[in-house]
């Protein structure tokens, strides 16, 4: 019975305000949340912000599977869903930076990037074309979000510093930004030249 009423509550909504659509949004609103904790860095309250993160994170991936589970993908959830991956990822990137704990360039890189894709997106979509995200994109998001994770959390566990486990995360993830960035710049180079 309760089985059945979750699998209603899912499918029957083809709205804009479907399960999906909500985890999205509600991944946007868990952002104050880990900034206000990271903004009185200590044990507790990064570990508490790695949390959240975690649950962000975790809706992310729910998101997207059931949009396609239920067939309830959404011109509000395309459009939606990779903004709240840029806000949550950039909101702790800056975070990072005003702590000390990341380099203000890494940031920027990764930051400048988001951008000039969503701009690239937004003028090839005005010309009826899309630039689908490639693998190495995919690939850059999963990196950026295994990466922020022991930075966010910054303290040693069973002391081993995982500081350096994250940098060597990032600094991968920078490399794969830098590339599937230059891959949409290729993607809408072709695309403008028609």
């Amino acid at each position: 019975m309760f089985k059945k009423f979750g699998q209603d509550l899912i499918t029957t909504n083809n709205s804009s305000l479907n399960v999906p659509n909500a985890l999205t949004v509600f991944r946007i609103f868990v952002v104050p949340f880990i900034i206000i904790l990271l903004y009185f860095p200590g044990p507790t309250t990064c570990m508490l912000a790695t949390l959240f993160f975690l649950v962000a994170i975790l809706t992310d991936l729910a998101d997207g599977f059931l949009a396609r589970k239920f067939n309830q993908v959404t011109n509000f959830g395309k459009f939606l869903d990779p903004l709240a991956d840029k806000i949550l990822i950039a909101s702790v990137l800056v975070m990072l930076v005003e702590l000390n704990w990341v380099s203000a360039w890494v940031a920027i890189i990764i930051i400048v990037r988001e951008i000039l894709v969503t701009g690239l997106r937004a003028v090839a979509a005005d010309k009826g074309q899309v630039i689908a995200a490639d693998k190495y994109g995919k690939l850059k998001t999963i990196m950026q979000s295994i990466a922020l994770i022991p930075l966010i959390y910054h303290y040693p566990i069973f002391g081993y510093n995982i500081v350096i486990l994250g940098h060597v995360l990032l600094f991968t993830a920078l490399i794969l930004t830098i590339y599937s960035g230059w891959n949409y710049l290729y993607g809408f180079y072709k695309i403008w030249g028609e």
